[in-house]
């Protein structure tokens, strides 16, 4: 394997989960909202400017994504304490809750279908390998996103990544 296959294996593991999660009849988001949803789940109680410079996409058209995510619950702007003339972007805790529970579905079909295979036997063997990968690169300290998820989780008192299951 090299560092291609490995980037291709992540991204087609991203689709199966992804697919879990939405359903097959979900429409994704285009791809410059995508990167400001992305940026901001990295990075929370970011300004517009400071998304603008990580994702080198132009001010207005952050501004218009951030709207539109905003507007589909996805993120909350509030004005920044320190400087009421800036907007702080982070995710909004629906959206957060949405994650949590729908991150809790389970992907044996979702990975069958991708595997082309029949039956819960067939894919046990492919659900413990990548439960045990999952394990072994979980990072010492989570990110952003995983803090964000664990705190709505504990909140409303979903399991949190690593009862049971690997974390993302």
């Amino acid at each position: 394997m090299d560092a291609l296959d490995l980037i291709r294996l992540g991204r087609q593991l991203t689709k199966v989960g992804e697919e879990a999660m939405r359903g097959s009849g979900a429409h994704p988001l285009p791809t410059g909202p995508t990167l400001v949803m992305s940026d901001v789940l990295s990075h929370p109680d970011s300004s517009i400017t400071e998304i603008t410079g990580r994702t080198g996409l132009p001010q207005s058209y952050v501004s218009a994504s951030v709207a539109r995510l905003r507007e589909e619950g996805i993120v909350a702007t509030a004005a920044d304490p320190s400087d009421g003339r800036r907007t702080l972007v982070r995710m909004s805790d629906r959206h957060m809750g949405n994650v949590a529970r729908r991150g809790a579905i389970a992907v044996d079909a979702a990975l069958a279908d991708a595997l082309h295979e029949d039956g819960p036997d067939a894919i046990t063997e492919t659900l413990a390998t990548l439960g045990d990968l999952a394990v072994r690169l979980r990072p010492a300290q989570p990110g952003p996103f995983l803090q964000q998820l664990r705190a709505v989780r504990a909140e409303h008192g979903a399991p949190t990544a690593g009862a049971g299951r690997p974390a993302g």
